[in-house]
């Protein structure tokens, strides 16, 4: 698992410095330097690096007792937004800067709606399948609050990504698949009549992308005038022409294309084929966890990990309409950077803790044969087996 991170995050850099470098010698901002994306994205990366293998030594545990207040935190962050505080960007108002230091609350909202989530049931495990206490729970209405938020700030992608997850953590500790059904169902007309009321200009472009080359859609037109033109094997490394000032911000939400253009249909399908190890890795990690805690929290992770590469390739394919979603490990971005090295770092924690209780027996059974083992020993084993059970 850790290789595969590393080599993910190897390629990310080279990925964003390539897909930078005119950018870079145009901007006045950049001072006509080439190499900054590529000197900040190894900064970053290393920091991230740094973070994973910190938290990869906290228990998953700990996070149990934080859960409520992280929650909390995470809730205030996001109505600091709409104070001056909250910094605005292309439109949206989704960044807090305090002095140098600039942060995404949304990202944060992520992990702490695991956290939460996995909490709850937990604690109110003999609730689950109950539809009061155990589905119209706490859980729901932080779902809901978070979306509005986040819908208004506005991120619609980092909304519905919470409630994915969410939803899919309910439903993975037990919840009755009526009550699931029915809030999807339910869930989605919303967000569809929200849709068709606030967004049907982008939906009708969605449709029919190529009537607006020159407008909203000129991104998503300019990604797959890349994708078509890597073809089977790319044009090679740094043979890119969309990101020579064709494709704006190509280093951040629509890499992917660039990737397609240089690397081609082979590229593609060998980085689709990591996130896919990585995932089934992360999912056979939560399916062994030796806990509920650390089962629902590594299979939120590993939600979470799947809708961010499906809505950003979605996206770039236009597979789905245009919305603001990295690519993890890939795209620039230090906050999305540090969110998922976090994450990888918790999983890290979970794998280890998987496997020690596979060796324990093993080691005072080694130690037994040689009389080494004591009463408590075996004591401990029976009392970890009768917890699991």
């Amino acid at each position: 698992m850790l290789s595969m991170i590393m080599v993910l995050l190897c390629f990310g850099v080279g990925m964003v410095f390539s897909a930078s470098y005119y950018g870079t010698l145009v901007d006045p901002q950049f001072n006509n330097d080439p190499y900054y994306y590529l000197k900040h994205g190894a900064v970053w990366a290393a920091i991230g690096i740094f973070v994973m293998i910190a938290v990869s030594f906290i228990d998953v545990d700990n996070y149990y007792r934080f859960a409520r207040l992280g929650m909390l935190v995470s809730g205030l962050m996001l109505i600091l937004l709409f104070t001056p505080l909250g910094v605005m960007r292309n439109g949206a108002t989704r960044w807090i800067e305090i002095g140098p230091v600039t942060f995404m609350p949304g990202e944060l909202a992520k992990i702490a709606a695991i956290f939460f989530t996995a909490w709850y049931y937990t604690k109110y495990e003999s609730k689950t399948k109950q539809l009061v206490g155990g589905f119209l729970a706490p859980p729901l209405a932080v779902m809901a609050i978070c979306f509005v938020l986040i819908y208004k700030q506005p991120n619609l992608s980092t909304a519905l990504i919470i409630c994915g997850i969410m939803l899919a953590m309910m439903f993975l500790s037990g919840t009755r698949i009526l009550y699931f059904a029915v809030t999807i169902l339910l869930g989605g007309i919303g967000i569809f009549t929200m849709l068709i009321g606030e967004h049907l200009r982008r939906i009708n472009g969605y449709l029919d992308t190529f009537s607006d080359m020159q407008g909203e859609f000129y991104q998503t037109v300019q990604a797959l005038l890349g994708l078509g033109a890597g073809g089977v094997l790319g044009t090679g490394p740094g043979g890119s022409v969309q990101k020579a000032l064709y494709l704006p911000e190509s280093q951040n939400d629509y890499i992917f294309a660039i990737i397609g253009e240089e690397l081609g249909f082979v590229g593609c399908l060998v980085l689709l084929a990591l996130y896919l190890a990585l995932i089934g890795y992360c999912m056979m990690i939560s399916v062994h966890a030796t806990n509920r805690f650390s089962m629902l929290v590594g299979s939120g992770i590993t939600i979470m990990l799947a809708l961010q590469v499906i809505l950003n390739i979605g996206v770039v394919t236009n597979l789905i309409p245009p919305t603001g979603v990295t690519l993890p490990f890939v795209s620039y971005g230090g906050n999305a950077m540090l969110l998922f090295m976090g994450s990888m770092g918790i999983m890290l924690n979970i794998s280890k803790k998987n496997a020690m209780a596979k060796e324990l027996p093993r080691t005072i059974k080694t130690r037994r044969k040689r009389k080494d083992a004591s009463h408590e020993d075996w004591k401990r084993i029976r009392g970890d087996r009768q917890s699991e059970r």
